[in-house]
């Protein structure tokens, strides 16, 4: 479990209305990485030229604005060094698709290979036959469950993201004597290791308040989805007093059914930081207060990383002599009093 990882931040690249209206604000999927986002190679010695690295790289198709700001940034990494080939190949409707292809860029040869998998369980199998073949693999954000199926492993938090949002609910109950709150959550894909992680990170963390979530959905991080199952949280909780829901692409439509329901007594807490959610916190002119962060600038520093192992170099900052095994990015909780600061790291 995450929860058992070390929690260490990893600072490579910087510091660290109707329903119809609402839905069209969702994020963009064509939206360009910020400076700050992949500033971490234009410095530093590590950034010299050095050995040629060719990076193979997958991630499913950016029907989300998370996973398209995946794509993006590791695209635009991988341009900002001069000793880096970047190969991309597409990932197909499922693991099977991706599978399929990524056996494709096995057979080139790429020097390290980085890969956000549609589900880390049934893509293990091609970790072990990359690495079988000498080809390192940087698992990017869905676990892998067999350690050697991959040379490095970054991600960010999720236990650690259902902790913050558990963490700043229990602060605002204490704050406005609130000893039995209504809480409603709205997880994203119930299948994948990372919403559950989530889930058991804010209850386990809410139970410690002696409290515990009154209803549970779970959407398929899409605005259409949030909308609808938050719709159904809605109705089956005539009072609420905060939800948390995992996503801030499907916090598009969560925002929209609680705009049509013209429900205004409750606070909500969002999840990874879009540039959106944020916008939406400093205005304070919706229900949501907070979101907690998982940020996709991890697809630049995977980028960076493959590029060190490639040519056999180690952090500048660390003794070791070689990247670590597993980086695990802390969950920070994103507020209007700090939301100019993490503005520029939204996708």
């Amino acid at each position: 479990m995450t929860s058992d990882l070390s929690r260490r931040r990893l600072l490579f690249g910087g510091a660290a209305v109707s329903a119809g209206v609402l839905l069209a604000g969702c994020t963009s999927n064509e939206q360009s990485p910020t400076e700050a986002q992949t500033k971490a190679a234009a410095t530093g010695a590590a950034a010299e030229p050095g050995k040629k690295v060719t990076i193979g790289f997958s991630a499913p198709a950016a029907d989300h604005g998370w996973i398209a700001a995946i794509t993006n940034n590791a695209k635009a990494q991988a341009g900002a060094y001069s000793d880096v080939e970047f190969k991309s190949v597409e990932a197909g409707a499922d693991a099977a698709a991706q599978r399929a292809a990524l056996s494709t860029l096995i057979s080139q040869k790429p020097d390290v290979i980085v890969l956000l998998p549609h589900d880390g369980k049934e893509l293990n199998a091609f970790g072990l036959e990359a690495m079988k073949a000498g080809i390192p693999v940087v698992n990017l954000d869905r676990a892998f469950p067999d350690a050697k199926a991959y040379r490095l492993q970054i991600k960010g938090d999720n236990y650690g993201m259902g902790v913050a949002a558990a963490t700043y609910m229990i602060e605002q109950f204490k704050a406005k004597g609130i000893s039995a709150p209504v809480i409603g959550e709205i997880a994203g894909m119930d299948e994948l290791e990372l919403t559950q992680e989530r889930s058991k990170g804010f209850a386990d963390t809410l139970a410690q308040a002696g409290f515990k979530v009154r209803n549970r959905r779970a959407a398929r991080f899409t605005a259409d989805s949030g909308q609808q199952e938050a719709t159904g949280l809605l109705q089956a909780l005539p009072k609420i007093d905060a939800i948390w829901n995992h996503d801030d692409d499907q916090g598009i439509g969560v925002l929209a059914a609680v705009t049509q329901a013209n429900r205004k007594e409750f606070f909500m807490v969002g999840g990874a930081g879009s540039k959106k959610a944020m916008e939406d916190i400093a205005a304070d002119n919706t229900v949501l207060k907070a979101t907690v962060t998982y940020s996709p600038s991890m697809a630049s520093s995977a980028i960076s990383l493959a590029r060190l192992i490639g040519q056999g170099k180690g952090m500048s900052d660390l003794v070791e002599l070689q990247v670590p095994k597993e980086i695990v990015l802390a969950s920070e909780t994103i507020t209007k009093q700090n939301s100019g600061d993490y503005l520029k790291l939204g996708f």
